[in-house]
């Protein structure tokens, strides 16, 4: 692996021991952020306190992008996206579905990702042009081509609005295809497309630390991944992730209108 790739693989499980030592033990500092129901803890936070400090001791020119706050500018050109704990929910609960993600990325776009799921002992890592590894297996998207066999994942917004907005849209699509799966982590959900598990995944309102890593994950391991505008009205793209045959398939189904934009 390059240099950064080992960077972020090391923070990520840094990070990812951390959380798991805490896990199933009573929460500390929940708080929430966007909405009642966008928690967050202690646990995040000190989380991405060890990744950005680990990055930034390493790469102190690379901006740095974290869900809770903490980063840094940066003037090297090299931006580092990091979601310290996607999932919160689920590891609150004590549901063992959640993961550390992070990718670095320049101005073509993701260079290395890393989504680490402690729980299960899995972590995930593409780099640019060299493919899309679980535990040095290497990864391929699923070879499914009817929508109506696939199975696909999808998350859920905050905001109430959205989540009435996002329950239309896969009352749309449930009916044609195999099933849907709203498992909690959009890291994950990527993470499984690139291995094959799932055969798409669609999101919409999604933020750049959630799906950088698994972005590159899927389109190093064969597949495709566009936006979609409008599909909830929330002002931001879909995520919109396949294997070849079935996204463009997907994405008419997804749109509300043909000509949507990607």
């Amino acid at each position: 692996m390059t240099e950064l790739a080992d960077l972020a693989l090391e923070a990520a499980l840094e990070a990812g021991a951390l959380l798991l030592e805490r896990f199933g033990a009573p929460a500390r500092g929940i708080g929430s952020k966007s909405s009642a129901t966008d928690l967050v803890s202690d646990a995040d936070r000190d989380a991405e306190a060890l990744i950005v400090a680990r990055l930034h001791a390493a790469r102190p020119d690379d901006a740095i992008i974290a869900e809770e706050g903490g980063g840094h500018l940066g003037t090297s050109g090299l931006s580092w996206y990091v979601d310290p704990l996607d999932g919160t929910i689920n590891y609150l609960y004590g549901i063992p579905h959640w993961c550390v993600t992070l990718a670095c990325a320049d101005a073509d776009g993701g260079i290395v990702g890393v989504i680490h799921d402690p729980g299960r002992r899995e972590t995930f890592v593409a780099e640019r042009a060299r493919g899309a590894f679980l535990d040095r297996r290497v990864l391929g998207v699923s070879t499914e081509a009817d929508l109506g066999k696939a199975l696909v994942a999808t998350g859920f917004g905050y905001d109430a609005d959205v989540r009435r907005r996002q329950g239309s849209i896969v009352a749309r699509v449930l009916p044609q295809v195999r099933d849907i799966r709203r498992c909690g982590s959009a890291a994950l959900d990527l993470a499984w497309v690139a291995a094959g598990r799932y055969d798409g995944y669609f999101e919409s309102g999604i933020n750049p630390w959630d799906v950088e890593a698994g972005i590159l994950l899927v389109r190093e391991a064969g597949g495709r991944v566009t936006r979609l505008d409008g599909i909830a009205d929330d002002g931001r793209p879909a995520v919109v992730a396949t294997n070849a045959p079935l996204h463009e398939p997907l994405r008419r189904l997804l749109a509300r209108s043909p000509t949507a934009a990607a």
